[in-house]
């Protein structure tokens, strides 16, 4: 048995994770975007997704885990592993054309789930970050959507 299986697989309580994402979303907010995203490195980074509510129509904002693959950013599609899909993805599937700021900047996207081999290998690189990954996977129903952020151009905005 390695180390990894006799580690039972564990989400922190939903008031913690839901807690974090608050307290980060206010550091970006009170910053100006200066603290709180990162750049990918030995870890994923983190962006700023801003989607279109699908039912109010108002910008809605999360903060996400991403890699690149190649011109792409690559995310999960994740809610704190909870059992619904994070709102941000069914904004996304009803509007995919959105805007993505990075440490770097601000990119304009179109989101898309990935499927078959693409959606594997994707899978593959997120397992590389964390072997927790299969575990909390398995803790949903439902596999996880790998969202791809492909690059738009930014005459196409509508977020």
């Amino acid at each position: 048995m390695t180390a990894t299986e006799a580690r039972p697989t564990r989400v922190p309580p939903r008031v913690v994770i839901r807690v974090a994402w608050l307290l980060h979303r206010a550091l970006l907010r009170f910053s100006g975007g200066r603290v709180g995203l990162r750049a990918p490195g030995d870890k994923f980074g983190l962006l700023r997704l801003t989607t279109v509510g699908r039912r109010s129509g108002q910008p809605r904002v999360a903060i996400v885990g991403y890699y690149e693959d190649g011109p792409n950013l690559v995310t999960l599609a994740m809610n704190g592993w909870a059992e619904a899909d994070p709102a941000w993805w069914l904004n996304l599937q009803a509007h995919p054309d959105t805007v993505a700021a990075l440490d770097d900047g601000v990119r304009y996207v179109r989101g898309r789930a990935a499927e078959g081999d693409e959606r594997d290998r994707l899978w593959a690189r997120w397992v590389e970050f964390s072997d927790q990954y299969d575990g909390w996977a398995a803790l949903r129903s439902e596999k996880t959507a790998i969202v791809v952020l492909e690059p738009r151009t930014g005459a196409e905005v509508t977020a």
